[in-house]
């Protein structure tokens, strides 16, 4: 519900009014007040059928923030499974691991993967604009190389069936974003994780931006699941105060963004759907990388939206591209 200012000269002041909201779960006022939902903006029934196993741990104490893993039921002590991160999306703004359309994706990655899936949460804007999130997504990774090299207290849940040479990091939109920032960061071979060894990135729609837009922007339906309105403002809540989308966090070729020409990463996989907004900008980033010499996979579903594997999980474009995922794991795991 909104408010509205009042007029009465009584009153000695103004009512907050909204301003800015999110898929009715975020919502800001004029006073700078936030109220978020406790419920999520994907009411979907959730597809635990017990063939895998899930469990939540807290990765950061100080910002108080958890990731949940899955691993197959069936996988046995001893039987070395990959580890696949997934960072949810929701433009920086939304979204957890927590919401059942995230945990039903995480549930099939598990099962088809035949992986160890880690989860993670990271801190939202506006309450906590960029670099947080990306900060966050590399304190989970640091998790991940804690539990691997733990002397004392390992989780055995995980660290019996998972093997931490042989990782690989998957963000969906904001959460690709954070991907491409970790790919960056970690650089070829993630040398600073020790016995974790990064082998590939998955970047699933990436969430990236500019002041000048894209054809695919600029002439996107109106009525798209991720809209014009809906990713400007997402970035406005998101960014730093006083930048602009073309900040280095969010349009990597920007005019103020360190070249990538010289930096060596590690393959990454781009995927995003032929009627995604976003859609130039991701294959603008994989043609880039590619002429640079990089290793990067890109592939685009003709007519797919934003997101379409997450909202229609058991379609055909969504087989298929499980079928690429695991591909791409086969061939960067040797």
């Amino acid at each position: 519900m909104s408010f509205h200012s009042t007029n009465d000269s009584s009153s000695s002041h103004h009512e907050p009014y909204e301003v800015d909201e999110c898929r009715g779960v975020l919502r800001v006022y004029s006073d700078g007040s936030i109220v978020r939902s406790s419920k999520p903006s994907f009411n979907v029934p959730i597809n635990d059928d017990g063939s895998v196993i899930w469990k939540d741990v807290v990765f950061d104490k100080v910002n108080h923030l958890s990731l949940r893993l899955y691993k197959p039921a069936a996988a046995q002590s001893g039987s070395k499974l990959p580890v696949f991160f997934y960072i949810h999306g929701g433009g920086f703004c939304i979204g957890s691991r927590t919401w059942p359309n995230c945990q039903n994706y995480c549930l099939r990655l598990a099962s088809d993967l035949q992986a160890v899936i880690v989860a993670p949460d990271y801190r939202l804007a506006p309450e906590n604009r960029l670099p947080a999130a990306i900060e966050d997504g590399y304190t989970a990774v640091k998790w991940l190389q804690g539990e691997a090299e733990s002397v004392d207290e390992p989780d055995k849940w995980m660290c019996d069936v998972a093997d931490f040479g042989n990782v690989f990091i998957c963000g969906d939109s904001a959460g690709g974003n954070i991907g491409h920032h970790l790919a960056i960061r970690l650089g070829k071979e993630s040398a600073e994780l020790g016995r974790v060894r990064v082998k590939g990135y998955v970047l699933l729609a990436p969430f990236f931006g500019g002041t000048v837009r894209c054809k695919s922007e600029a002439e996107g339906p109106k009525d798209a699941f991720l809209n014009l309105d809906l990713i400007d403002r997402f970035w406005r809540l998101s960014i730093p105060i006083g930048e602009t989308t073309d900040h280095p966090l969010v349009n990597p070729f920007g005019p103020f963004s360190s070249s990538l020409e010289k930096v060596e990463l590690d393959p990454i996989l781009v995927v995003v759907g032929g009627s995604d907004l976003l859609q130039d900008r991701a294959k603008d980033y994989a043609m880039k990388l590619q002429n640079w010499g990089k290793k990067i996979e890109y592939v685009e579903f003709e007519g797919q939206q934003h997101g379409f594997f997450t909202i229609n999980p058991n379609s055909q474009p969504s087989n298929h591209l499980m079928s690429i995922i695991k591909g791409f794991i086969a061939q960067n795991s040797t």
